[in-house]
């Protein structure tokens, strides 16, 4: 999809040569923690580690059931390509390591597994104990905190790049704090010598994979001209705006969007920027509202024309991937033969589906144009 040279991006550019290609945020999100997780061995071995954890207990079921008596809580699988499956993992086992540490001693006092059972779990009971994994564990509990309330973020219906600026700014601002408070973080061993040795190594991944987060979101994210466009309509940088005007994300957005209107555009910005109501607007919706409310679409007619390119472009493909799941849901095996029109009308009503239990009586008017379309055996109207 996103081949530059020969994909279906530049089979569209070639058709319409002023078409932008945006690729899904979230997908990028997973792309920018594998890169930081894969390409450093001990992190990579780390998540390799974790995974075992859920694959030994989904095994056996008698396994699953000491699980629930003990623990009391499922442990969950890894995913290579959704990362909010290795942030459950890693939360759930950093919350119930002890719980899990005390499993793994009744398994192994118990007498009824055999012995390759207990020797897998003193293993994994070992590994809870192991200073560099604990380090990793609480490491990525603080990471993932933030990797999930972005992916939450970036997974919602009604979003735009204004908002996403600001999300992914607060998210890179989270990971910067994490990265400078490392040393603080790091746990002591016992001896002097592995104390100097293991605290400076440790250190060292830490930051190395912070960095990689950073360096992969400034790049994937930061220089898009979507984002860059976005950062003239963002309220809380209004008063930085009003101050010094950003003059190269003004090149950039009408580089990107021949069509607007340069010198008109930067008059109708500096005005926004010095009036209070739109910078206590939360996105490009919000403000696009306001101009509509007001009648203020003629007065601004030019930023009215980004808005409304910012609010239609689309940042994730969550929204689509509800429609496939919908898709699954009506076009069943009992309704395989359904025609087009008939699916699209489903579909739209299922996805709708808000706007339909708004509209008063619907069932009733739609059970009485069946009923009156054409004169039928069955009586479907009775007075």
């Amino acid at each position: 999809m996103r081949g530059a040279t020969g994909g279906v991006q530049r089979k569209v550019k070639d058709v319409y040569g002023s078409a932008h290609y945006v690729h899904c945020y979230a997908h990028q999100l997973n792309l920018i923690m594998q890169q930081a997780t894969s390409h450093i061995t001990k992190v990579s071995a780390f998540f390799s580690d974790l995974g075992g954890f859920a694959a030994f207990f989904s095994r056996s079921s008698k396994r699953t059931a000491v699980l629930d008596k003990v623990v009391a809580h499922r442990l969950p699988g890894a995913s290579s390509t959704r990362w909010n499956f290795h942030s459950r993992a890693v939360n759930t086992i950093f919350e119930h390591k002890d719980d899990l540490l005390k499993c793994f001693r009744t398994i192994r006092e118990n007498g009824e597994f055999d012995a390759t059972t207990v020797r897998e779990f003193g293993g994994f009971e070992r590994m809870l104990e192991d200073e560099d994994f604990s380090f990793f564990l609480a490491f990525f509990h603080k990471i993932m905190a933030h990797v999930d309330m972005l992916f939450n973020q970036l997974q919602k219906r009604n979003i735009d790049s204004v908002y996403i600026t600001g999300v992914i700014q607060r998210f890179t601002n989270s990971i910067q704090a994490i990265r400078d408070s490392v040393p603080l973080s790091v746990q002591q061993p016992s001896t002097k010598k592995r104390r100097a040795l293991g605290q400076e190594e440790q250190h060292r991944l830490a930051t190395e994979v912070c960095d990689t987060i950073l360096n992969h979101a400034k790049e994937r994210f930061s220089f898009t001209k979507h984002l860059i466009s976005a950062t003239l309509l963002q309220g809380d940088l209004f008063p930085q705006h009003s101050v010094k005007f950003p003059d190269s994300a003004l090149e950039t957005t009408v580089e990107a969007y021949p069509t607007l209107d340069k010198a008109k555009l930067k008059t109708e910005l500096s005005l926004v920027y010095e009036n209070e109501e739109f910078m206590a607007c939360s996105g490009a919706l919000a403000l696009f509202q306001v101009f509509m409310e007001n009648n203020l679409q003629d007065t601004f007619s030019e930023t009215v024309s980004l808005l409304k390119i910012l609010i239609t472009t689309p940042m994730t493909t969550a929204e689509s991937e509800r429609c496939f799941s919908t898709l699954k849901r009506i076009k069943t095996f009992l309704r395989n033969t359904m025609a087009q029109d008939r699916l699209n009308a489903l579909a739209m009503l299922s996805m709708e589906k808000n706007l339909i239990q708004n509209i008063p009586d619907f069932n009733t008017k739609v059970i009485e144009k069946f009923a009156t379309q054409k004169d039928r055996r069955a009586k479907f109207m009775y007075k």
